[in-house]
């Protein structure tokens, strides 16, 4: 048979070749190709040429007889059977080589899955374990009917709100954030960018109709100030006015300051517009500006509507998960009640991209930094009393993906405290669903035809909206419904499955013509990486199908001119759809329903619960195109049908209006329990801080008129353990929790001797107040050394370089207690009177100096008690501490006495640990994951490289402290220099952003380095290293920092 290798070659080629070969599939492609085959040669240019005859012919002739024609024939046809077979095991194989990739995302997924959901269910039953033992047996049912948060409606919970007598004590100030995007009140740039989407529209409008609902006086929307020249100039206005849509349900004006505004804060790299993904690093700056631009409102409304009180916001409610992460902030700096929208969220995103398989988990979060996104998300858990999504799906398949939701064990607690018992310090957010609002009122559905429109024009020449002949100018025969598509070309918009679904549908391409309104373009190379190829795929996509006068893909378009596009769609008799992979809302459905149109929309998200109340439409598969093409067809051939949709929508579209979602919203935040900055000294505060002397600070001051109880190092009480609800959960767990706060205040650490010198509530005769914010400069030392011992050393090089040149402040910011405090600066032999303030346990107490205790038996601090209510929101209490308590078990019961409780440390507000080896502990996001699924809110650090672990209120850190200080005593975070290492705890990252300044000290806290490589995120994605507000010192002696603080300006040289 080897003489007869050349029949196999000759056999395979023709394999290879298949049925119907092309006449463009040449030889010469194949030499081009670099594989020319002769005998490949032999089947495509001599075998095809012959028809069957001529090949029966040559095939007779060269053999000799019809037995050995047959004999061969058949050992021809074997040949044939078993290299097919051979090929199309290979193919096989082949095509399951391919699949091995999906297949390991698959089993990968399924295992995160299926990881996550017991994970949550054995939090679950941890807290329902321990939330249990007050409960009869009747009640340790599984309580999913009871209290469900599904099926409340607001009717059934309240009345409507309807007046102003009862919106009157909603207070009067409300701040909606919106950080990335361009935003103006007029002539929104939608889709100008993945970040200027519809998302911009409905944050504008909702605090435009916010701003005309009774009862409330001012609405500030506060976004970023962007001045870069590729952007228009109206984004650079510091203040815009959103005014009305109509005076006709509007309030009266009530003062200069009342109505809704655009506010822009300026953060972030001047004259640059940067995309949401690197906006991360600037959040801090923003945080502060924000505060300030609060704090000087409340004094200007408090002048104008308070009697001369500040007046400060009702509510802050953050969109999306940056503006959520620093409206979280704002919140625990302000304490006022947080709202979340998530609009699109992290999570979620991810398990789509990688669904898709183009880029790995580490390559997504590099684009998108989708893990520091998934992290601000489960941060707004933690903080928010309410959280508005516009769909149950958004809830039920989104939001319990998170570690901080999950809807079972809400519903449990949800039971719990309408049967008014204890939740055990847990907590979780109200899932309310508020579908977004529309003006309907300048809304005129269109009743004609394109036919009839014609004969009209011809008596009465009204000129066509410029927009118009835009788009038809694209159509052989405009005439023909039209089927409108408006998204930007993004992938996640599935644009290119509805051109195909268009152009192999030859029926629907008959009777209908295909217009997508993208965005706005000048070039395709100006575009971004995905739009750009979006928009490539769909221009070859026409020319693949000819569609060519049946397609309209203008580069223009304004945003007051989306209506007119409507209007052209309803005129035609067209269909309105969005084919999106999935959609968290969709409110281009309704404003394309409000305008008579028919819609197709994707069965995944928001638009469910759209056409369940409209009922105008059909729900597709985004992924079926052929069920796209179909419901497209059904419509636009059905005229019956279309007319009935158009009729259904144009009906029940007034559920979607702005006043049912504002008095729905505004019912939402009179149910949360209202919070707001209040000191227990009314005449303290920094609107009456007056000083005879710029040089004036704590350690000058001889006494203090201040409600402040003396304390060493609060023994952690545990008659305060069960946390007082908020009023997402609110109630009070029948424990007076600030009597027994001040109670706690006056114990002694067990670490520490001596007694008090001073009872509890012992004031200070005489009196200035605290006058940090009229040092000229106020340092912050919160470097975290290698050893303790090394502080004293660190405090007094700052303290020398500082010099006596300039009335300076200090602040002690620092993971140690009060006590170790104490101790370290007798062995430095460093006053505590040299410092203004002292940030303690990770930011979970605030003390002062004190100036009597000249015998010694007693600490020379007091604590703020205003502080500490301050931080209260959410604490876990009791029910927290047990937790950590039986973690600690746990790890201890598999590696030994690793981690203990260190209750000569814990305080109040600060839950302590001690670490033996930091190798054999969780990294801090398991901590955290695992007090979250169990609806426990607090802040997790690791301290001092990991040998020390302090739990503190959710709201609270050192960086937080820092601007409780900035609201309590009017302290000037621009003049605050914070002095930190080269890495430290995992607080680090707070110290860095804002606007105060920051000095390195290189060669301090490198070993810390290892506390944040297990982070879901590295360090810099977060930490704005260009910032011109952060210098590196050379090292930690005298010379070099006086070197960085004349870098930055604080001294002269």
């Amino acid at each position: 048979m080897a003489g007869n290798d050349w029949i196999n070659s000759y056999l395979e080629a023709i394999l290879d070749v298949g049925p119907g070969i092309d006449d463009a599939k040449s030889s010469l492609l194949l030499r081009e190709r670099g594989n020319f085959s002769p005998t490949r040669y032999f089947v495509e240019e001599v075998i095809t040429g012959f028809d069957e005859t001529d090949l029966h012919r040559s095939w007779a002739a060269a053999t000799r007889g019809p037995k050995e024609r047959n004999t061969r024939l058949e050992n021809m046809c074997w040949r044939i059977w078993n290299l097919a077979r051979t090929k199309k095991k290979v193919l096989l194989f082949s095509r399951y080589l391919c699949k091995i990739p999906d297949i390991f995302l698959e089993v990968e997924e399924a295992q995160r899955k299926a990881n996550r959901r017991l994970e949550h269910e054995r939090g679950r039953r941890e807290a329902t374990a321990d939330m249990s033992e007050d409960l009869s047996e009747g009640e340790k049912g599984d309580l999913v009917g009871d209290g469900s948060a599904r099926g409340d409606r607001i009717s059934e919970r309240m009345p409507r709100i309807n007046s102003v007598d009862i919106m009157e004590n909603l207070a009067n100030q409300l701040k909606e954030k919106n950080l990335h995007g361009l935003i103006r009140g007029e002539s929104m740039e939608l889709g100008r960018d993945s970040d200027t989407g519809g998302q911009v529209k409905y944050v504008v409008e909702l605090a435009r109709a916010l701003g005309t609902m009774p009862g409330v006086y001012r609405v500030d929307l506060l976004t970023r100030q962007v001045s870069a020249p590729d952007v228009d100039w109206t984004y650079a206005e510091p203040t815009e006015m959103l005014s009305p849509r109509t005076r006709e349900n509007s309030m009266q004006e009530l003062g200069e300051s009342s109505g809704a505004y655009i506010i822009r804060i300026p953060f972030g790299p001047k004259d640059k517009y940067i995309p949401k993904e690197m906006i991360w690093p600037h959040i801090p700056e923003f945080v502060d500006c924000a505060l300030s631009h609060i704090r000087q409102m409340s004094k200007v409304l408090g002048e104008q509507i308070g009697g001369g009180e500040p007046v400060w916001p009702v509510a802050i409610h953050g969109h999306y998960a940056d503006a959520g992460d620093s409206a979280a902030l704002l919140s625990g700096a302000l304490n006022v009640p947080m709202l979340f929208t998530g609009h699109s969220l992290g999570r979620d995103k991810l398990e789509q991209l990688l669904k898709q398989g183009r880029q790995s988990r580490e390559e997504i979060n590099t684009t998108y930094k989708i893990m520091r996104r998934i992290e601000a998300e489960e941060l707004c858990l933690d903080a928010s009393e309410v959280v508005i999504t516009s769909t149950r799906q958004e809830i039920e398949e989104q939001w319990r993906l998170y570690d901080g939701f999950d809807p079972i064990l809400e519903r449990k607690l949800r039971a719990r405290i309408r049967r008014g018992v204890s939740c055990h310090g847990r907590f979780m957010p109200r899932m309310v669903v508020i579908p977004p609002g529309m003006e309907f009122h300048h809304i005129v559905p269109h009743d004609g035809d394109m036919d009839g429109d014609v004969e009209r024009n011809e008596e009465n020449s009204s000129p066509d909206p410029p927009i118009w002949s835009e788009i038809m100018r694209f159509f052989s025969n405009p005439r023909k419904p039209m089927i409108l598509a408006l998204a930007r070309p993004d992938p996640k918009k599935n644009l290119t499955t509805l051109v195909k679904a268009f152009g192999e549908c030859r029926p629907l391409r008959e009777l209908a013509n295909l217009t997508l309104i993208m965005g706005n373009r000048d070039s395709i190379d100006e575009m971004s990486g995905a739009n750009a190829s979006v928009l490539l795929s769909i221009l070859k996509l026409v020319d693949k199908y000819d569609l060519y006068g049946q397609v309209a893909y203008p580069k223009h378009h304004k945003q007051y001119e989306v209506p007119d596009i409507y209007r052209l769609a309803a005129k035609t008799k067209g269909v309105f759809i969005n084919p999106a992979f999935i959609e968290p809302f969709g409110l281009t459905l309704i404003e394309a329903a409000a305008y008579g149109l028919p819609i197709v929309a994707t069965k995944n998200g928001g638009p469910v619960d759209i056409h369940r109340v409209l009922d105008n439409g059909l729900l597709v598969d985004p992924h079926d195109q052929q069920s796209i093409a179909d419901a497209l067809l059904k419509l636009v051939s059905d005229k019956h049908l279309w007319a009935r949709c158009r009729q259904n929508g144009l009906t029940n579209i007034h559920l979607f209006s702005w006043p049912e979602h504002c008095k729905t919203y505004l019912s939402r935040i009179v149910m949360c329990k209202p919070r707001q900055p209040r000191w227990q000294s009314s005449d303290v505060g920094f609107e009456n801080l007056e000083t005879n002397s710029p040089g004036d600070s704590l350690r000058d001051i001889q006494d203090l008129s201040l409600n402040l109880k003396f304390s060493l190092d609060g023994e952690k009480s545990e008659g305060t353990g069960t946390g007082a609800l908020d009023n997402s959960f609110d109630i009070d767990d029948s424990v007076d929790r600030k009597s027994n706060l001040e109670k706690a205040d006056l114990k002694f650490s067990k670490g520490a001797t001596g007694s008090l010198m001073e009872k509890a509530g012992q004031h200070y005769g005489g009196g200035r107040f605290p006058a940090m914010r009229m040092r000229k400069y106020i340092f912050v030392i919160a470097v975290d050394c290698e050893s303790v011992s090394d502080i004293p050393k660190v405090i007094r090089t700052i303290m020398d370089a500082a010099g006596k040149e300039n009335p300076i402040g200090f602040i002690l910011s620092t993971s140690l207690s009060v006590s170790e405090v104490h101790s370290i600066l007798i062995s430095g032999s460093i006053s505590p009177l040299d410092f203004d303030a002292f940030i303690c346990n990770s930011g979970g107490d605030v003390y002062y100096p004190s100036l009597s205790s000249e015998d010694g038996l007693g600490l020379p601090f007091t604590v703020d008690s205003d502080y500490q209510s301050h931080i209260e929101y959410r604490w876990g209490g009791e029910g927290l501490r047990k937790t950590l308590v039986r973690w600690a078990t746990s790890v201890n019961d598999k590696n030994g006495q690793t981690v203990e409780e260190d209750e000569s440390r814990s305080t109040t507000h600060c839950y302590a640990f001690r670490v033996k080896d930091a190798e054999l502990i969780p990294p801090v996001k398991e901590l955290r994951k695992l007090m979250r699924v169990q609806a426990l809110r607090c802040h997790v650090i690791y301290c001092q490289n990991g040998s020390t672990l302090n739990v503190i209120p959710v709201l609270a850190s050192r960086a937080q402290a820092l601007r409780y200080l900035y609201i309590r005593w009017g302290l000037e975070l621009s003049n605050v220099i914070t002095f930190v290492g080269e890495c430290g705890d995992t607080d680090y990252e707070g110290l860095l952003g804002g606007v105060h300044k920051t000095v390195i000290l290189k060669g301090i806290g490198n070993n810390a380095f290892k506390l944040h490589s297990n982070k879901s995120y590295p360090l810099e994605h977060v930490l704005p290293f260009n910032s011109p507000n952060i210098v590196q010192a050379k090292g930690c002696c005298n010379e070099d920092v006086r070197a960085s603080l004349q870098n930055i300006g604080v001294i002269k040289e």
